[in-house]
């Protein structure tokens, strides 16, 4: 099923600019593996060596964020939307 990926600015380098891209997957996890494998360089950015999403890189689905549902294993339906949020800190206090 075709689910969308909102790319953020970061990482719209890897996809030529384009800032949402279409790719197959069943669960959250499937979606960004094939997102890797659609456009080199995803995987070592989302993914650290265990296989686990990397603690500075939030998804979300539906505005929901992964963490707090099930993860990379969070079931998706055909045009649901995921996104790639950066960590953002820092600050002026």
């Amino acid at each position: 099923m075709s689910v969308t990926v909102r790319v953020p600015t970061q990482l719209r380098s890897l996809t030529d600019g384009v800032s949402e891209v279409s790719v197959e997957g069943s669960t959250v996890g499937e979606v960004l593996t094939a997102l890797g494998k659609s456009y080199p360089g995803f995987a070592e950015r989302l993914f650290d060596d265990g296989g686990n999403l990397r603690r500075f890189v939030n998804v979300f689905l539906a505005d929901e964020d992964v963490r707090f549902l099930e993860g990379v294993d969070t079931p998706v339906s055909a045009g649901q939307v995921v996104s790639i949020v950066p960590a953002v800190a820092g600050g002026a206090s």
